[in-house]
């Protein structure tokens, strides 16, 4: 039977999988809503009475879009009325989830591995550049599969 952690990070990866190209999308300096609005050749008027909301209003919103303090469910409402759906979600920046706990692990399990290692050479029980590396692959591999709350701090 498969390791539910991992099923999970798998299903999580699928849904991921179709913002794939989000990442290169990039904001623009006005926000969404001004530009599309203002392709649309749509005035503030125009929206705001799709919203039931002023002139004052609008402009409001898209100033808060463009700093980046307008809610989610504003911009919800705001692309129903525009007839348009609003997409929200998190894209890894290495690809994949998985890979993202991948890095994580790897990266917990090295520090303890030769923080333990530094240790053992102060009384003269270090171990080999090999057998730290297999430890450190070991560790990494158990974190994974016990997604040990420890690997966000």
């Amino acid at each position: 039977m498969r390791n539910k952690k991992k099923l999970l990070i798998e299903q999580l990866d699928q849904k991921l999988a179709e913002f794939k190209n989000a990442a290169t999308v990039h904001v623009p300096q006005r926000g969404w809503v001004n530009t599309i609005r203002t392709t649309f050749n749509m005035t503030m008027d125009q929206l705001g009475a799709k919203l039931n909301m002023t002139k004052g209003a609008i402009q409001k919103v898209e100033e808060r879009e463009a700093t980046g303090q307008i809610s989610i469910n504003k911009l919800r409402n705001i692309g129903k009325a525009l007839d348009m759906q609003f997409v929200y979600g998190f894209v890894p920046k290495d690809g994949t989830v998985e890979n993202l706990v991948n890095i994580k692990a790897e990266k917990l399990a090295r520090k303890i591995v030769l923080r333990t290692n530094q240790n053992m050479k102060l009384e003269d029980q270090g171990i080999g550049d090999e057998k730290i590396n297999k430890t450190i692959e070991e560790l990494a591999s158990e974190i994974k599969r016990e997604m040990k709350k420890s690997l966000w701090d």
